[in-house]
This record gives structure tokens, sequence and C-alpha cells, in this order.
């Protein structure tokens, strides 16, 4: 075939809106609040941190956003990502189940991320910002936005969580290579990070912790942005390019998943390939079961608490009511960085309190275990983060197999996980155990959570 042909092809594939979900629920989430007054937060609050295009898709009820073009000519480097029936999966689990799964491993930064750091990177240049800081957990989020920031000429800060700047020296050098600069963090940069050295000198670091840096070191300079990689409406509203390619690709297939999967640590990748089909169900179409997985060791969603509560462990941010464990809940160093958070997107929180989604929540060594398993039937081996949602495949699959059923099911392979060897040699070693939080810890963050009449 011609490759100009091959190119329209796939452009016409990639889709021209991103999908949100806003517009179709049954009742609003509750809105951010302004930590000072407790009132609602308007733009002339966010602008501080967000370019005004962003904060209009934060806010915004319009069903379909359309994609600037040179979003879109950016995303089609990697776009639409393939959609795999798992058969060999299928025959080793010796299971009735239809298993697909999206792989965005194929983009630039090995995840999903790219979907919203380019978008992000985009509406910045435009405003005519010349720095973003920004956090990352395990670097995915990071090298994302590095990668972007690369492309649209604008200068990048990281702070890395300590653990996973530690444990993942590659992530960090593919920041670097991309010419961000990437900080281990607490650090004694801002006051944030060193307030936290003070109280303990070796702290592992958590997102809330690199949030607050990222913040703090935006809020500094007139020319400089913040940006975040999960949690906030217009992250995961750039994500749904996932779900709405899913649906066309599984119609070409002629098939029409039962079960949706994917895992959750903010929520943007499994937003991503939930909220298409999630706003399908809701405008009268197919009723599917939606699970959410988390990690045991970090459990918003099943552990934690429907309230307000800041977003970092600074709080220097507005309040959002989510699932929470609290904003200065420290999660163990358990080796899926990118899921040690201790809250959970607002939009992701809500419709779980809608009744539309439920959550399961494992702990790391298993998660392992059904990504080698993963591996050797279907050769591709995926990040930490993205084995909590095989492991919820795979269970979905052999509760199939139980029940004698047939569901087709479809879960999100969000990212490789070739970056993240040393966590592998450390499971086939035996050294990789399951780490538990502190319930003390937990009760102190959640009694501190704050106030709202």
């Amino acid at each position: 075939m011609d490759e100009t042909v091959k190119y329209l092809l796939a452009e016409e594939r990639i889709p021209k809106y991103w999908y949100n979900l806003m517009a179709d629920l049954p009742s609003p989430p509750p809105p951010v609040l302004h930590p000072g007054t407790k009132q609602p937060v308007g733009p002339a609050d966010l602008a501080p941190l967000f370019p005004m295009s962003l904060i209009a898709q934060e806010v915004s009820m319009e069903r379909e956003i359309e994609i600037p073009v040179p979003v879109r000519e950016v995303y089609r480097q990697w776009r639409p990502t393939p959609l795999f029936r798992a058969r060999r999966l299928e025959k080793a689990l010796d299971t009735p189940a239809r298993i697909y799964y999206k792989y965005e491993g194929v983009s630039p930064a090995g995840s999903h991320k790219p979907n919203t750091a380019v978008a992000q990177a985009f509406y910045n240049k435009e405003a005519g910002v010349k720095r973003i800081t920004t956090e990352t957990g395990a670097g995915q989020w990071g090298s994302a936005l590095a990668f972007a920031g690369a492309l649209f000429g604008i200068e990048i800060d990281i702070y890395m969580v300590r653990v996973s700047y530690n444990q993942k020296p590659y992530r960090r050098a593919l920041m670097e290579t991309w010419g961000a600069r990437c900080v281990a963090s607490p650090s004694n940069e801002t006051q944030s990070g060193r307030a936290v050295l003070a109280q303990r000198a070796d702290h592992p670091g958590s997102l809330g912790i690199a949030i607050s840096e990222a913040v703090e070191m935006a809020a500094q300079r007139d020319d400089t942005k913040y940006a975040l990689g999960s949690v906030l409406n217009h992250v995961l509203l750039h994500q749904t390019v996932i779900g709405q390619e899913a649906l066309a690709q599984l119609e070409m297939a002629g098939d029409d998943p039962d079960v949706l999967v994917g895992c959750t640590g903010g929520g943007s990748n499994f937003a991503g390939i939930v909220f298409p089909f999630l706003g399908q169900q809701l405008r009268g179409g197919k009723k599917r079961k939606i699970v959410a997985i988390e990690p045991a060791a970090c459990p918003s969603l099943t552990r934690g608490k429907y309230a307000y509560d800041f977003g970092d462990t600074g709080h220097l941010t507005p309040l959002a009511k989510m699932h929470t464990l609290g904003s200065t809940f420290t999660p163990p160093g358990f080796h899926a960085g990118g899921l040690r958070y201790h809250g959970m997107a607002p939009l992701v929180s809500h419709i779980k309190e809608l009744g539309l989604i439920e959550a399961k929540a494992y702990h790391q060594v298993a998660c392992f275990e059904a990504g080698v398993q993963f591996a050797k039937a279907e050769g591709i081996l995926p990040a930490p983060e993205a084995n909590h949602a095989v492991k919820g495949a795979i269970d979905e699959a052999l509760e199939a197999k139980r029940d004698g059923k047939a569901p087709v099911i479809l879960f999100n392979l969000c990212g490789h996980g070739h970056f993240d060897m040393q966590a592998y040699i450390d499971y086939q070693a035996g050294k990789l155990t399951d780490q538990s939080y502190s319930e003390n810890e937990l009760a102190m963050a959640l009694a501190g959570l704050p106030v709202v009449a």
C-alpha cells in the first residue's frame, strides 16, 4: 500500500474530538472549593497555574471538544494505538472469555501520558508560557511532558518522588535526554520540600509532596505554569482518545465489551478507556461491568473517604471532593510509583459514588505474577502500574470460567515495563514483597481532612 494512503487512513482513524463525560452524567460532581473561603473556585483562582484554554476545558459541559490540528499532528506519530485480542492468554487461562487490550506502550514515552502532555504543552505554548513545572511518580508522566516540552520549545522542571527517582534511573535519563530538569522530591529547592525533610531527612516522598513543590515553583514566575498528569477533568478529557479508538476498533472486530478494566492511581488512563463507553451507556446504550483496580498499599477507592481534601501535601491546591487517604498520607515505596497518590480523580470518585463502577485492590506480588503470565503469553512486558489491570482482567476471565460465562473483556495496557526491569529482577529473585501502609498513619491522615460545612 502506498505510504501516503497509509498515512491518510491512520489520520482518519484518530479522533477529532475529546469526549467530555460531564455532558452525560445524571448529576454533576461537587464543585472545587477555594481552601480559604470554601466557595467554588473561579477562573481567576486557577489562572496562576493553568492557561485559560485548559481552565475552560476543566469546567466545560460540552460533550465534544475539538482536538487542535497541531495536537493531532503529533498524535499521528503513534495513534491510533493497536487493539489486540489476547488469544494466547485466553488459551493459557483456558477461559471462554474473549480478552482484548488497548496498548498505549507504543507512544514515544511508552505510556498513555503523552495524550495529555502534548495537549497541555500546546495550550501553554499558545499562551506564551516559557516554563512548566510538574511532578512525577514512576516517571511516565514526567517523561511524557519532557517529550512534549521538547516538541513545543518549553522548559520543563520535574519533581520526581524520591523513592522512584532512586528506583528508576532510566526514566530519569529519558526525561533529561528530552531536555527536562529532574529533581528528587522532597528537595531543598522549596519551602514545602524543606519542611518535609526537616521532619524526616530520608523521606521517600509522595506525589502529594511533589505536587506541592511543583505548584510552589510555578507560582514564583509569571512565565511559568503548572501541569498535572492525572486527576483533573481536562487531563481525563484528553485521555478519551483511547476509549474512542477502542469503540471503533471493537466495532470493526464485531465485538462489544461486557467488562472494562483499568488500573487507577489518579484516574487518567482508567478514564481514558472507560469514559467513552460509560457515556454511551448513560445515553441509553449497553450496560457494562466497569472495574477499577488499585494497589492495596495505596487504596483510595476501596479504603479512602469520599471527602473534600487538598490535592497536595503542602496544602497549596484547591479542595476537591474525592476518595482520599488524606493529603498527608505517604504510601510505602512499592514499584507501581504511578499509583502512589493519596486521592482519586473527582470525576472517577463521583461515578464510584453513583454506583457506575466498582473497585478492587491487589498487592504487588500478585500483580507482577499476572504481568509475567501475560508477558509469557502475549510477549509484551507491562509496566508495574499496568500489571494491576492485567491482574484484574485475568481474574475476570477466571471468574467467567468458573461461572460458565463467556464475556468480552477489555482492559487498557497503559504502558510497557522496559524501564522497570529492576522490579522484574527483584520479582524473579523472590525479593519483591507486598508492602502495607500503617493503619495509624492512615487514621491520622484522615483525621486531618479539612472541615467543609
